[in-house]
């Protein structure tokens, strides 16, 4: 919608009347106003120029108007059509939604507008997704995470636009874990991290199931992302296996390292999901200690 339209009639003859209509309604009859609407007022009412003023136009106002006037003793009508335009905007729109790897999600964004606007959904990594209303992904996956922006533009004023963002759920998985050599008597870290949303909670295990607890010579640090080991004396009773649990809300995964003198062994740890066996990783140390 407009601030205002200004309709004009012009007139190049001697006029004895004059009269505007909106359909059958008349709005000014020569200088005399009919209409009880206070947004239309009179511009010019001349022998040249009989043009009015309609202020704030709304969509009501859309349709015919009339400009009539009697010039030597001959009726002259002109007509004018008054379209009104509105720019594009989103009424309604999903919310943010939280959703399982493998679920589906369905989007939909509705937009208003004159003329009709055309609706259109975006992602951040690859540009178009879809055209209309509705965004469908089917089965999605964790990579899908992210926000999805609603455009809707009719090309009456600036593109409207609005995002909703998708939290996709997925359960633990454990990445990059390595043996690690130590000292005696230094410093030595053990790394256990998890991929996950919601973030995985951590635990450490000894190579017989006992729970990993700090004291002076060993501290556990968890973070966002990461669980650490951390080793401020090595000794003796600190090489081993170790086993980091990661879990959240939708399931756990865990892997198993070990941590040993330099020379002993080397390599990667094993990730494996919750209920897997690492029983192949204490058999290899307790082989170790048997050749010492």
């Amino acid at each position: 919608m407009f601030p205002q339209d200004l309709t004009r009639c012009r007139i190049n003859e001697e006029v004895t009347h004059k009269a505007w209509l909106n359909r059958s309604n008349i709005l000014f009859a020569g200088k005399d106003k009919w209409s009880l609407d206070k947004r239309v007022t009179m511009v010019n009412s001349n022998d040249s120029d009989f043009s009015i003023n309609i202020e704030n136009v709304q969509v009501a106002d859309e349709g015919p108007y009339t400009c009539t006037f009697q010039a030597n003793n001959k009726p002259h009508i002109s007509h004018v059509y008054l379209i009104v335009q509105v720019p594009a905007r989103i009424v309604n729109i999903s919310k943010n939604v939280s959703v399982n790897e493998g679920e589906n999600v369905n989007l939909h964004c509705l937009a208003v507008g004159r003329p009709e606007p055309t609706v259109t959904w975006k992602d951040q990594k690859y540009g178009l997704v879809s055209e209309g209303e509705f965004l469908d992904i089917t089965e999605i996956k964790r990579q899908q995470a992210e926000d999805y922006e609603c455009i809707t533009n009719n090309g009456v004023a600036p593109a409207d636009q609005r995002k909703v963002r998708v939290t996709v759920n997925y359960p633990p998985m454990i990445t990059d874990m390595k043996n690690m050599p130590a000292h005696m008597g230094k410093t030595a870290i053990l790394r256990c991290e998890a991929m996950a949303v919601p973030p995985a909670s951590f635990e450490w295990y000894r190579d017989d199931h006992r729970p990993v607890e700090s004291d002076n010579t060993l501290r556990i640090k968890n973070e966002k992302t990461r669980s650490l080991l951390l080793f401020t004396n090595v000794t003796e009773k600190h090489f081993g296996n170790y086993t980091c649990f990661a879990s959240n809300r939708l399931g756990a995964s865990n892997a198993s390292m070990l941590l040993f003198r330099p020379g002993a062994i080397s390599g990667r740890a094993t990730a494996l999901h919750a209920g897997m066996s690492v029983c192949v990783w204490v058999s290899l140390f307790a082989a170790l200690l048997l050749k010492v």
